[in-house]
């Protein structure tokens, strides 16, 4: 009977965590249709501002006015903005989010490159503290819900990092959100902005212009593109957040289904060896009854 009662006791308590893990997973079922709500509505905004910040690009002069397109000269310190979550058990969320950052950290340092660490997110902060990294900027309890402001502070940060020469390169890494099932590790260079923005006009007669659909700039295209490119940045850091948010959800509602399916299966498992202990226990009785009565008669 002691066999019956521990196995009872297991099946009681699986069945209590499998009602949180499944708790868990509509929460974050619920989370996740909001953020995944959220960033399908910026991602062609995103993409607009690109193709906006191109076409002003081809009417401006060299890029070395800019501070946040300037290429440093030599480049001997790296800047890596991770992008973890706040909280676990969203399966291997974070932990593919670190690898990765540890090893541009390797790279980079192979090359004779110091590397400046960024964290977004309580679980990379403590891992890296955890591991003896020195972390420059720690910003935690923003990646539930992201707002625009936390984006620009960050990007205020990174950039200011760069301009003053404390950096001469700015990696981002982040989960891209692509469905519940499959987020993706994605490394982009925000800084210097990429090649993607041309800062060089092309050669066309002025016929070709007006049937292109040239625009005349107001105030100039110098003057706007030097107010889009810290915008521009901002944005690239908000839509990496959004997608880190909905991939964390996502994750984490896998990883509860997961668990719930898989305390499901120890129930029923743990439910048959209960009922074989029973059905063991009860025919042992039985045989003492009988062995019993037979030595009385």
């Amino acid at each position: 009977m002691a066999a019956f009662r521990d196995i009872a006791r297991r099946i009681s308590s699986i069945k209590n965590t499998r009602k949180t893990t499944k708790a868990m997973e509509m929460v974050a079922a619920a989370r996740l249709r909001r953020a995944q709500s959220r960033i399908e509505s910026l991602r062609p905004y995103a993409e607009r501002m690109m193709e906006l910040m191109q076409e002003v690009a081809k009417h401006t002069e060299g890029g070395e006015q800019y501070p946040l397109l300037k290429v440093h000269d030599e480049e001997k310190r790296v800047a890596i903005v991770m992008l973890t979550g706040d909280r676990g058990l969203a399966g291997a969320f974070n932990a593919n989010i670190i690898r990765h950052s540890l090893a541009i950290h390797d790279q980079a340092r192979a090359e004779g490159k110091e590397v400046v660490w960024v964290i977004i997110g309580r679980k990379g902060v403590g891992t890296m503290r955890f591991r003896g990294y020195d972390v420059k900027e720690a910003i935690i309890g923003i990646t539930d819900r992201p707002k625009f402001t936390d984006a620009e502070d960050i990007a205020h940060r990174v950039a200011t990092l760069y301009t003053s020469g404390e950096v001469d390169r700015v990696h981002l890494v982040y989960n891209h959100f692509k469905s519940p099932m499959e987020q993706i590790v994605t490394e982009e260079v925000i800084l210097p902005l990429g090649e993607e923005i041309v800062t060089t006009e092309p050669e066309v007669s002025e016929e070709e212009r007006k049937l292109e659909g040239d625009f005349i700039y107001e105030p100039s295209a110098s003057a706007i593109l030097q107010e889009l490119l810290p915008s521009y940045v901002d944005n690239t850091i908000y839509r990496a957040l959004l997608e880190s948010t909905a991939s964390e959800h996502g994750a984490r509602m896998t990883a509860m289904r997961s668990a719930s399916d898989n305390a499901e299966e120890m129930v029923e498992k743990l439910t048959l060896a209960m009922n074989k202990a029973r059905q063991a226990s009860i025919t042992q009785d039985i045989l003492e009854v009988v062995a019993g009565a037979e030595a009385l008669g």
